[in-house]
């Protein structure tokens, strides 16, 4: 296995240090899987099709609801 040096600043190794404490076996286990979830999510895919605003539309539309069958009355608003 490759041997990589990393310099860090402090505040990012005590981070690090607590993190392997609280979550990892050793430090090895720690920079190995906190590597490949950084490196999976750096090469994400994302395909975007939509024109802007779809959403917004979409979101509205759903939050409309309709009142003409049986609008209600006021006792009905009471709780």
């Amino acid at each position: 296995m490759p041997i990589v040096e990393v310099t860090l600043p402090d505040e990012l190794l005590t981070d690090f240090e607590n993190l392997v404490d609280e979550e990892f076996v050793s430090e090895e286990q720690a920079v190995e899987e906190l590597l490949s979830m950084g490196i999976d999510a750096y090469n994400v895919n994302v395909v975007d099709e939509s024109t802007p605003g779809d959403d917004f539309m979409d979101g509205a539309e759903n939050n409309l609801f309709d009142t003409a069958d049986d609008p209600g009355g006021l006792d009905d608003d009471r709780l």
